[in-house]
Parts: C-alpha cells; sequence; structure tokens
C-alpha cells in the first residue's frame, strides 16, 4: 500500500506543476514575447522577445503535455500495480532511474542559461543581446524551480519504490 500513497501524489504533484504553474506562464511568457514584438522596437525588446516567445511555446506544451497525460499515466500504473505488483514496481524503478538520472542534464542547462546570459547582460554592448541574455536569466530561475519541485517528488517516489521493492 506504501507504493499506492506515495505513487498518487508523485503523480497528483506533477499534474498540478504542470497545469497551475508550467503551462499558464509558459502561455503569458508567449503572449508577452509576442507583445513585446508588435511593439516594433529594436534592440533590447527585440533581444527579450525572441526566448521568451520560443521558451513560452516550450513551457505551454510541456505543461499542456505534462499535465493531460499525466491522468492516464496513473490509471495505467494503478491498474499495472492491481494485475501484478512485482513487475510495476520493477518497471518504475527502471523509469524513475532514468528521470533521476536527467536532473543533472537540467541543471546543467539552467546553469549554461545563467552563465550565458549574465555574460550577454555585462560583457557586451549589443541591446539585442542584453536583452536576451536578461531573458535567459529569467529561465534559468524559471527551470530552476521548476525542477526543484519535479526532483524532490521523484526522489520521494523513487525511495518508496526501492523501498516497496526490498
Amino acid at each position: 500500500m506504501k507504493f499506492l500513497e506515495t505513487m498518487l501524489p508523485y503523480f497528483q504533484g506533477e499534474k498540478l506543476e504542470a497545469l497551475i504553474f508550467i503551462l499558464p506562464i509558459g502561455f503569458l511568457c508567449f503572449v508577452f514575447g509576442t507583445w513585446l514584438l508588435s511593439e516594433a522596437q529594436p534592440g533590447f525588446f527585440k533581444g527579450v522577445a525572441i526566448p521568451f516567445i520560443a521558451m513560452g511555446l516550450a513551457l505551454t506544451i510541456v505543461g499542456a503535455t505534462v499535465g493531460f497525460r499525466t491522468p492516464d499515466q496513473t490509471l495505467k500504473i494503478q491498474q499495472s500495480y492491481k494485475a501484478d505488483q512485482a513487475a510495476t514496481i520493477k518497471s518504475e524503478i527502471v523509469r524513475m532511474e532514468k528521470v533521476n538520472k536527467a536532473w543533472n542534464v537540467y541543471l546543467t542547462a539552467w546553469l549554461i542559461f545563467t552563465i550565458v546570459g549574465l555574460g550577454l547582460r555585462f560583457l557586451t554592448h549589443s541591446e539585442f543581446l542584453r536583452g536576451i541574455g536578461v531573458a535567459l536569466i529569467f529561465f534559468a530561475g524559471i527551470g530552476l524551480m521548476i525542477d526543484g519541485f519535479a526532483e524532490r517528488r521523484a526522489r520521494i517516489y523513487f525511495e518508496a519504490l526501492v523501498e516497496q521493492k526490498t
């Protein structure tokens, strides 16, 4: 039973984070970037707009995909667990090992966004590049926040899986 007690909050948190935070912030970033481009301002405005449109679109797609697939994914895992507990736990451990290995990749990406963003903001004279830099720093913060919550949920769920297996 420990498995279900941990699995349900894990997926509930994933769904809520995706639909309440990632999807809306992605959409708002996309709208903001589009608005900045519509102002037809050169330089800084355009530099901020391009990453906001690209990352806003990416966040919107990821938020919607994760948020809307999670209920079905949860149901399938519950059905699988009822049919064969050991096999379900084993397959979830394999899946979650892949998820947990990805955190360092994500953290590296956000670190690169931060370093490049700071470099563009403070080491260039181009207003366009400074705008890109500021936007990269913003998205590094958003990414760290999203992944910070997700990683903690994943680790708790993974630990419960490993405990259940033994």
